[in-house]
């Protein structure tokens, strides 16, 4: 059975708040100031607390202090009649569950005491749960499907020579992680890895950036510069989004590359460089070539060796070894235990496109354990877009319309008042089962009268003809 403690000084409050938890067949103790609450903060005490804020003897913040330090997987909702946003924001940092204000809708306080105890037994669960053994390869490159680990065997076979290597793929895939190992696991390794992006700067500021500049050479040039060739000769200089640089810079990159010198800026002497190249892209060189954006002497120049990244799409069976690899990074940069991903929250990952693919995995990962409480991620910390996007087909086996999507989507975005969002959940739920208000309640977790007043309550026609005591809708 599930056991709530209420702390109340308010005794019709106290009594309204117990009716409400023993409704839903809790076992409820009650007590009427924080300390009484604080007496009872032991571990395996409580399933919930739902406390007051402003009391006698010891306040609601105490109490949280109290359940937090002796029983943390204990959450606790915090009340209170001065509901405002210092006071919401100061509770959720303290670590309360969620904040209500006087005086409570009771369905709205029903579904919240819910949330908080299905955290709590989806937590549990984590815990309980054994801990599946995550592995990486090369150094950030993380996976082990099939094509990844093609992409392995060939950074192994090409890192030890000097050839010039072009990383094809999507944005976001980690062309510069390849680019990284390779040159981490060749002879230039104890040299510099020098990057550059060349979408980045303007062609005059490439030009000056890769190849130096001389003293007085334009405007602004008050000394001489070393270009990034001649920084990174003896290593490796990655050139990423090298098809976003335009025709004269391609001249002048093939030129370095035929003679194996660079001239700077404004100079007349040549500087001898011994650099080993590794470039990347995410647009198709070949159609470049043929469209005459991309001169093809450069491009079999660039293109000796090509390792090709696959889509985060194409690879869904390393996103979970690709979450334990950034969940355990985020915990070293944190200098804190890694955070947990729930057995809920995963397949929500691993079903989702990633458009952004990798990058955009690490990003939503970052977010999640940022919000996350108790240091297990649920699909509640997922970036909401994650959730919405991913879906082919909702819960009842139909393929969602835009619309409704969009209805989803709203719900989150625009920040809508607790009415308006009432009423947009309802009818989405409603037209996920085409119109069935049987079928909706149940779905909703309350009956068919609470509904029918729900309905009344937004404006919406509960429907000519319904009777609430029906047994079943047309």
């Amino acid at each position: 059975m599930t056991r709530v403690l209420v702390a109340e000084d308010d005794r019709v409050a106290r009594d309204l708040l117990c009716e409400i938890l023993r409704a839903e067949n809790f076992i409820v103790d009650a007590v009427d100031d924080g300390a009484g609450a604080i007496e009872k903060a032991q571990p395996g005490n409580y399933d919930l607390v739902v406390s007051d804020v402003r009391m006698e003897r010891s306040s609601g913040f105490d109490v949280l202090r109290a359940f937090t330090q002796k029983s943390p997987e204990t959450p606790v909702i915090l009340i209170t009649a001065f509901g405002d946003v210092t006071g919401a924001m100061e509770a959720i940092q303290r670590g309360a569950y969620d904040y209500v204000s006087k005086p409570f809708n009771v369905e709205e306080l029903r579904l919240t005491v819910a949330r908080a105890l299905e955290r709590r037994r989806l937590i549990a669960e984590q815990k309980a749960a054994p801990k599946p053994a995550l592995s990486t390869n090369i150094e950030d490159i993380v996976g082990k499907s099939a094509v990844m680990l093609d992409v392995y065997k060939l950074v192994a076979r090409v890192a030890g020579s000097s050839a010039t290597v072009l990383v094809t793929g999507e944005s976001g895939t980690g062309k510069e992680l390849v680019a990284r190992a390779i040159h981490t696991h060749s002879p230039r390794a104890n040299a510099a890895f020098v990057p550059v992006n060349c979408t980045a700067l303007s062609e005059s500021l490439l030009e000056s950036e890769l190849f130096g500049h001389a003293k007085g050479s334009f405007t602004g040039a008050i000394g001489a510069k070393r270009g990034l060739f001649e920084m990174a000769s003896g290593g490796t200089l990655f050139l990423d989004e090298i098809g976003d640089m335009g025709p004269k810079m391609q001249a002048q990159l093939l030129r370095t590359l035929q003679d194996g010198e660079v001239r700077p800026v404004g100079s007349t002497e040549s500087i001898r460089v011994d650099v080993r190249l590794v470039c990347a892209t995410n647009r198709d060189l070949e159609a470049e070539v043929r469209a005459g954006k991309f001169r093809e002497d450069l491009y079999f120049r660039i293109n000796v060796v090509t390792i090709k990244l696959p889509p985060l799409r194409d690879r869904p069976g390393d996103i979970p070894i690709l979450v334990g690899h950034f969940l355990a990074k985020l915990g070293r940069r944190d200098t804190r235990a890694p955070a947990a991903i729930s057995s809920q929250a995963m397949p929500i990952l691993t079903g989702y496109a990633w458009p952004g693919n990798v990058r955009e995995l690490e990003n939503a990962i970052d977010r999640a354990v940022a919000v996350a409480k108790d240091g297990i991620i649920l699909p509640s910390d997922l970036p909401p877009e994650v959730d919405v996007r991913r879906r082919g087909r909702d819960e009842s086996g139909h393929t969602p319309t835009p619309a409704q999507v969009n209805t989803r989507a709203s719900l989150i975005d625009d920040r809508p008042t607790l009415a308006e969002l009432e009423r947009r959940y309802i009818d989405l739920i409603l037209t996920e089962c085409t119109g069935n208000k049987k079928k909706a309640a149940e779905r909703l977790g309350i009956d068919r009268r609470t509904l029918y007043r729900a309905l009344e309550r937004a404006g919406v026609d509960a429907g000519a003809g319904d009777d609430p005591n029906d047994d079943d809708d047309a």
